[in-house]
C-alpha cells in the first residue's frame, strides 16, 4: 500500500478502465483527468474535523505496477473511531488474492489507530467482495445501506 497521490491518476485510469468493475456500483470508468481531480480532493482531506480520509493505491511488489485502491473513512467518536472501508482491484489482477491481502493489511493498520469498528458495504451479489470482507474479519449484518449489506468487525 502506498499513499494515494494525484500523480497516480494516469496509471489508475488504465487499471480501473474495465466497465465490468462497475457492475455493482454503477457508472462509467473515470478519465485520468477526473481521477486526478478526485485524488486532489481526497489528498486535501475531509472538511469535517472529526473525519479523516485515508486512501492508498495497491502496488505489486514483483511487478512494480499499481493494481487497485483502498479507502478508509475514519470518524472519531467517544470510544475512539469507526472506519468505513472499501477496495477495488483492476480486472487483470483479480483472483490472485491481492484484494484479500490488502484488506487484511488495512484492517491490521486500523487496529493500531484506535479504531473500534470497521464497516464495509457490499452488494449482495458481489461474492468476491464478500469473500474479501470475510477474510479480513468482517461479518455480514442484517442491516442494509443503499442496496448493500453492511459488514462489520468489532475490535476490542
Amino acid at each position: 500500500m502506498l499513499p494515494l497521490q494525484a500523480e497516480h491518476a494516469d496509471e489508475m485510469a488504465t487499471v480501473l478502465s474495465d466497465p465490468g468493475l462497475r457492475t455493482f456500483i454503477g457508472g462509467a470508468p473515470d478519465t485520468a483527468r477526473a481521477l486526478r481531480a478526485r485524488y486532489e480532493r481526497w489528498a486535501a482531506g475531509s472538511p469535517d474535523p472529526v473525519e479523516s480520509w485515508c486512501n492508498w493505491v495497491i502496488q505489486l511488489r514483483d511487478e512494480a505496477c499499481l493494481t487497485g485502491t483502498l479507502q478508509a473513512t475514519i470518524t472519531a467518536d467517544d470510544r475512539g473511531a469507526t472506519a468505513e472501508i472499501a477496495w477495488v482491484v483492476g480486472t487483470p489482477w483479480q483472483r490472485r488474492g491481492i484484494a484479500t491481502e490488502a484488506a487484511q493489511e488495512l484492517v491490521a493498520w486500523l487496529r493500531q489507530h484506535s479504531v473500534h469498528t470497521v464497516i464495509a458495504h457490499i452488494h449482495p451479489g458481489h461474492k468476491a467482495s464478500a469473500a474479501v470482507a470475510s477474510a479480513a474479519g468482517l461479518t455480514p449484518t442484517d442491516q442494509w445501506h443503499d442496496g448493500e449489506i453492511r459488514w462489520l468487525l468489532a475490535i476490542n
